[in-house]
């Protein structure tokens, strides 16, 4: 027996557009249009979640407007705002060896060359340069930033760990 899909931020309904249910997003998908590709969506809020399946959309001035199927007017699109936008994991492409999913990289164990647990990654963050690892134990958070080869010298998605060439009193 498996357990819950996975799944995986890749974006917000943060606004509404127009009088015929259309609803503005905020992707984090790059290209941001790419968003579409992946179906269905779980819409999560605050009073609960819902599929829908068939989304499409457009860019439009510095956003993304998008026309969800049983979204007929503008009270129907109001009521969506706020709700994340999630998908499947299964739902993305694989990746090129040596690239990886922030989400596939969240939760691994982290430790260093020497064997020393430094806690587990919580989440990444981008940068200008590059993104960085915040990992956390019980009583402190570091930030590494993701350079493998580099700071990172192995990971282990199936072993669910991450090595890193890093001083454990930094």
């Amino acid at each position: 027996m498996t357990g819950p899909a996975k799944l995986v931020l890749l974006g917000k309904v943060v606004g509404v557009h127009g009088i015929r249910g259309e609803v503005k997003l905020e992707s984090y998908t790059e290209p941001r249009t790419q968003i579409f590709r992946y179906q269905p969506w779980q819409l999560r809020s605050a009073t609960g979640e819902t599929t829908i399946t068939g989304s499409r959309g457009r860019e439009q001035g510095k956003g993304i407007v998008a026309t969800l199927p049983g979204i007929a007017d503008r009270d129907a699109a109001a009521a969506l705002i706020g709700s994340e936008i999630r998908v499947e994991r299964s739902a993305l492409p694989a990746v090129a060896p040596g690239e990886y999913y922030w989400v596939d990289l969240e939760g691994l164990a982290v430790e260093t060359v020497q064997g020393v647990p430094l806690g587990t990654v919580s989440h990444l963050v981008a940068t200008g340069a590059n993104d960085v690892l915040v990992v956390k134990d019980a009583r402190r958070e570091r930030l590494i930033p993701f350079l493998v080869g580099s700071f990172v010298t192995q990971v282990d998605l199936g072993g669910g760990r991450l090595v890193v060439d890093w001083d454990p009193e930094f």
